[in-house]
């Protein structure tokens, strides 16, 4: 039997959201689209979220089912996307996610962590 880690998973992409968001902090779109260091920095974390969230797919799918709310299926479709066209990142996506998708996720994890840890405890 495999360890839970649910809650290691989560933590992950919390940390990788808020990293991320810190990245971008007070920049400007126009700053961020000639700034190759903060671009790969940011898009790295969103594959750390997309690897996370592919693992809770594929091991925690009946918890996930109780928060629909949160865009797994598209997180984990964002690293694929960014794993398999890595020349092709559009760069406005990637801004749009970081200012707008991460921000959101942020809001939202902390509840669903705190599910996963009462749920660890049962």
């Amino acid at each position: 039997m495999t360890e839970n880690r649910l809650s290691d998973y989560l933590s992950h992409m919390l940390d990788a959201a808020d990293q991320a968001c810190t990245y971008v902090e007070g920049m400007e779109k126009e700053d961020f689209l000639t700034d190759k260091r903060t671009q790969q920095a940011v898009i790295l974390n969103i594959v750390i979220i997309g690897e996370a969230a592919t693992k809770l797919l594929k091991d925690y799918d009946g918890f996930l089912q109780r928060h629909p709310a949160v865009p797994w299926h598209a997180m984990k479709g964002m690293r694929n996307r960014i794993a398999h066209g890595y020349f092709d990142i559009n760069l406005d996506i990637v801004w749009d996610t970081v200012k707008t998708a991460l921000p959101d996720l942020l809001a939202q994890l902390p509840a669903v962590q705190r599910a996963a840890e009462q749920q660890d405890g049962e």
